[in-house]
């Protein structure tokens, strides 16, 4: 049965009184994304330092340094963790080498402990340092089928060696727990007066990372100079709000008709109108948007086109890319495209896209909102039942067809996150906060998000929780500034 987070905390922080770390070693930052990760240590200055995730059928601890798994002073934690983690299936605890250490702290009548390096369906939990592992796809299966994994590293060390290495998509233990929507980052980590919480603790804002996502647009938009498409349809506006998420189209008022975002290993691109999927206006970005998908499989597996996108084919054709038709998606495919009118797909894309596949899907979500007008597109629209864990969510409002300037990854580019953090951190009477088009676009996403509702999923009450400040401090002041037509940046 699954546990509501709140659940979980009471168990991991039964009998934890304080937090005793090795005060003479440097954690890392993790971050959070999707609906399933959450916070279980975050210090004074917003950074997550242990984190706990789902997926499949199984469990994660994440911790931020390696030493943790086998430091005595946290005995009563870890085996907190070990027991919750166990939690799924059988009572063995597999040890990896790596920490080794680990088995004294839980020898138990409650544990049964196995110092093994080969990672089977004997074992109900598995504890390793992510440091250099190798074993990326039997612990993804091995958690997926119920198994539960400790698992703990940093990464600023590796960060630090590899001059070229993106931390989020290179670094070996990514390649296991962002599955589940965690990721170690290059970021020191503080260990100064942590404080014990009994309740969920807030998923930060923002997470400063050594990799560049502007990367990611450059490739996305290379050889584009404007965005334009000749639709049938009225394209819907695009709520972008995850830390891995990020506009790639905006219109003179910052509204979004083409997203990206990463997502585990993998990779999204939504589009604002299905028709949008098979524009010939859009070609060389369509183009550029399935290479950039395939990612890591690229040239290992066949783009997969659903019948409903089947006009798609010809222009992937004139590319060069190999595709053929599909009725739905499958582990061999690099690329799968697809509308967002239906979620029955919805389970098998999100583990698709988390273990290294490339999604490219399009739909409006107005109509719908017109044919269920008791419905609350952000949360009931079916594409958004998949977008929502991504970042991305397609509203019921519109935007009109148009031709718009590409957006240069150099520049400020809002996004909504980077926009709340600058308001809430800086001062209004020092010229820091943001001005006409992006504040009152930022107004605008506060209340579309407002209709998300919390349900015990920990990234959106905390986004809420920055939102409420924003009232805070915006509203009483009754900023009332004219509209500057900005584009796409913020001034």
């Amino acid at each position: 049965m699954t546990m509501k987070p709140s659940e979980v905390i009471n168990v991991l922080m039964k009998g934890v009184d304080c937090w005793d770390l090795p005060t003479n070693e440097v954690p890392c930052e993790l971050l959070l994304i999707g609906e399933a990760a959450f916070p279980v240590l975050v210090n004074r200055q917003g950074q997550v330092l242990i984190a706990v995730s789902q997926y499949g059928k199984g469990r994660m601890v994440v911790m931020g340094h390696e030493s943790y798994l086998q430091y005595t002073g946290l005995t009563p934690f870890l085996n907190n963790a070990v027991g919750w983690l166990k939690g799924c299936r059988g009572d063995v605890i597999g040890v990896h080498s790596s920490a080794k250490d680990l088995a004294s702290i839980l020898c138990s009548p409650c544990h049964e402990v196995q110092i093994t390096d080969c990672i089977d369906n004997s074992l109900g939990v598995y504890c390793i340092s992510a440091c250099g592992t190798t074993e990326a796809k039997e612990l993804i299966h091995f958690v997926k089928n119920g198994g539960g994994l400790l698992i703990g590293c940093q990464a600023w060390q590796w960060a630090n060696e590899q001059c070229q290495g993106k931390v989020l998509s290179d670094f070996p233990g990514n390649h296991i727990t962002s599955v589940a929507g965690v990721y170690f980052t290059d970021t020191y980590g503080y260990i100064n007066c942590l404080e014990v919480s009994r309740k969920v603790p807030t998923i930060p804002l923002i997470v400063r990372f050594g990799q560049d996502l502007s990367q990611d647009q450059k490739q996305l938009l290379d050889g584009i100079s404007e965005l334009s498409f000749s639709l049938t349809g009225v394209p819907s506006q695009l709520l972008v709000h995850g830390a891995l998420a990020f506009p790639l189209g905006l219109d003179k008022s910052l509204g979004c008709f083409l997203a990206a975002a990463r997502y585990g290993r993998g990779r999204v691109v939504l589009a604002s109108h299905q028709d949008m999927l098979w524009d010939p206006n859009l070609s060389h970005f369509l183009c550029n948007a399935v290479c950039w998908l395939a990612g890591d499989r690229q040239g290992k597996g066949k783009v997969g086109i659903n019948p409903e996108v089947k006009d798609l084919c010809p222009l992937l054709s004139d590319c060069c890319l190999e595709h053929c038709i599909v009725p739905r998606v499958s582990d061999d495919l690099s690329v799968y495209c697809c509308q967002a009118f239906q979620d029955d797909e919805a389970k098998q894309l999100l583990e698709f896209v988390a273990e290294g596949g490339g999604l490219l899907i399009g739909g409006e979500a107005w109509s719908w909102a017109h044919d269920n007008p008791c419905g609350i597109a952000l949360v009931d629209y079916p594409g958004n039942h998949i977008l929502n864990h991504f970042g991305l969510s397609i509203l019921d409002q519109t935007l009109e067809k148009s031709c718009f300037p590409v957006l240069c990854p150099e520049e400020k580019i809002y996004h909504l996150r980077l926009a709340l953090h600058e308001v809430l951190e800086e001062p209004v009477c020092q010229g820091g906060c943001l001005v006409g088009t992006c504040l009152e676009k930022l107004k605008k996403d506060h209340e579309t998000f407002k209709m998300m509702p919390v349900r015990e999923i920990p990234a959106y009450a905390s986004l809420k929780y920055f939102f409420r400040k924003f009232e805070t401090k915006v509203d009483p002041l009754k900023l009332e500034m004219p509209i500057v037509p900005v584009h796409p940046m913020c001034d």
